[in-house]
């Protein structure tokens, strides 16, 4: 996986934490600036250590699924693909009573958000690839597209949101085209 890849991965799974940070800025909840670092902060770590948890899974099992590989991380990205477009759809929760960026509240959100980056692991470890380097990429770009989508929050409102999930879908699904027709279909 190339560089460009990896980054264009990163912005991909950053997009539910675009999402979710865009409509608590704009819902007024990450005035302070400490609230602010610590979604983004969060949402980046999270993103960073779910394809190693992923990975680390899949490492195990790639020498049995060695000659199928390449359709299981076509499976599992097209899987995420379509579940983020699922979610681009659905109407946004409630708004949460608190401050989301302490506790359980922030626990859950970057959670939440990260789960797709565990079925990402899985995948990278069915194509032998090396999760460290793609982790810290997925990490870095998700902390500062969180802070971007904080920044922008009160001016954007939530109709971004939705769009930045197929935005992110449809890469995904490019990936997942990309490593079945690289692997010889």
């Amino acid at each position: 996986m190339t560089t460009v890849e990896i980054i264009a991965l990163a912005f991909s799974l950053s997009l539910d934490c675009f999402a979710v940070s865009l409509a608590l800025s704009a819902s007024g909840y990450l005035n302070d600036k400490r609230a602010a670092f610590r979604i983004s902060f969060h949402f980046g770590l999270f993103q960073s250590l779910m394809p190693i948890a992923g990975w680390s899974v899949g490492a195990q099992i790639e020498p049995y699924i060695a000659s199928f590989d390449h359709w299981i991380a076509f499976a599992l990205l097209s899987f995420v693909a379509i579940r983020m477009a699922l979610a681009s759809k659905e109407v946004p929760s409630t708004e949460p009573s608190k401050d989301p960026s302490r506790g359980w509240t922030l626990v859950t959100l970057s959670t939440a958000t990260s789960i797709d980056a565990l079925a990402v692991g899985l995948g990278l470890a069915a194509l032998g690839i090396e999760v460290w380097y793609p982790s810290v990429i997925i990490g870095c770009v998700t902390m500062l597209v969180s802070m971007f989508a904080i920044a922008g929050g009160r001016r954007a409102r939530r109709s971004l949101g939705s769009h930045a999930q197929i935005l992110g879908a449809v890469v995904l699904l490019i990936i997942a085209l990309k490593v079945v027709i690289v692997h010889g279909v």
